[in-house]
């Protein structure tokens, strides 16, 4: 599919979930690509050259052309490759601008006290943080019931956006909870949640790119580590 489409190039780091989810809208649309992993400890000088402004991963490249920042990329991709595959994103333009509030409130409200909890200093900004996330994904029960109209995915009855989105976040769901000694989703008040993340594991675009979750959890505890000897 790259050869008719130009070559296609990400640069990402393995654990993170911003990269993860470029992975499965590339996979999903059946284009192959060049995965470059880096290190964000000691930046290459293509990570500095190809995205200067924020210095970060995921970039896609596309015929030498650098996009930059996890959501722009899924649009881009959806456009550029409008005739390969499955549409991302919903055709209907209010079905659209809802998947889109919904990936933004992923960003907004759940990824920074996600971060926070690996990069918390003391036990009180630990718990905090839990808090928060576990009242960002009881919302997102809403927002699977109000997209998916009563079917398997937030995109109804295929994978979308926001399928994209919450799936790169499964195995850090299932790492975190084996760091808190806590499920992040309770099938008993989520049921709608731990049910889709369970359909949605079982993918082959999933399998196929999703993380390994021991691996996180040492990545995690090695993250958690780290901030606690600063302090």
């Amino acid at each position: 599919m790259a050869g008719r489409n130009g070559e296609l190039k990400l640069v990402g780091q393995w654990a993170s979930p911003f990269v993860t989810r470029v992975k499965l809208a590339l996979n999903l649309k059946g284009l192959s690509y060049e995965y470059v992993e880096e290190d964000l400890r000691n930046k290459s000088e293509l990570l500095l050259s190809i995205n200067p402004v924020h210095k970060s991963v995921p970039v896609l490249i596309h015929n030498g052309k650098a996009i930059c920042e996890s959501q722009a990329i899924l649009h881009y991709i959806d456009e550029a490759f409008a005739g390969a595959g499955p549409s991302l994103l919903p055709a209907d333009p209010y079905e659209r601008a809802v998947a889109r509030f919904w990936v933004a409130y992923i960003d907004d409200k759940l990824a920074p006290p996600w971060d926070r909890v690996f990069r918390a200093k003391t036990d009180e900004e630990r718990d905090e943080a839990m808090m928060q996330i576990f009242s960002a994904a009881g919302a997102l029960e809403g927002g699977l019931r109000e997209c998916s109209k009563g079917k398997d995915f937030f995109g109804g009855d295929s994978v979308g956006y926001v399928d994209i989105v919450v799936g790169s976040l499964v195995p850090w769901v299932k790492a975190t909870s084996v760091l808190a000694g806590a499920e992040l989703v309770d099938a008993a008040k989520m049921p709608l949640l731990a049910a889709w993340m369970d359909r949605f594991g079982e993918l082959e675009t999933a399998k196929a790119v999703l993380q390994d979750v021991d691996s996180l959890v040492e990545h995690g505890r090695m993250l958690m580590a780290k901030n606690a000897a600063r302090a």
